[in-house]
């Protein structure tokens, strides 16, 4: 049986992507990513449907979320990013907490948005 490798896809062919940098603004801290994930897959399914947000390519980077300051990285596709922007702006509750979500910038290279962002 010969194996095969697979043609990398072009660059130009390839879906072009941002890195929207968002902040939640509580009372209380929200430690835990995964109702922050969930809020966000929620607040973006209601605003744009499922197959906009398939379209959009929404990935919330799990590794990049800051407890501290209640800052994290959501990855989506050049064309949706103000769609995205628009459904944070609508989300108000993440775990029965009432919550502010607030866009701080978009980048088009994750490590520029770390260190512009991320950090302290």
């Amino acid at each position: 049986m010969i194996k095969t490798k697979l043609k990398p896809v072009l660059p130009s062919l390839r879906e072009k992507k941002r890195y929207l940098v968002f902040e939640i603004i509580a009372k209380e801290k929200i430690i835990d990513f995964a109702c922050v994930s969930k809020a966000i897959w929620q607040c973006s399914i209601g605003f744009v449907g499922k197959l906009g947000a398939s379209k959009a390519g929404i990935m919330v980077l799990g590794n990049k979320w800051n407890p501290k300051l209640q800052r994290g990285i959501i990855k989506v596709s050049h064309g949706h990013v103000d769609a995205i922007k628009s459904a944070l702006a609508l989300a108000d509750e993440i775990d029965n907490k009432k919550v502010i979500f607030r866009s701080l910038g978009v980048s088009g290279i994750l490590n520029k948005a770390e260190n512009n962002y991320l950090r302290a």
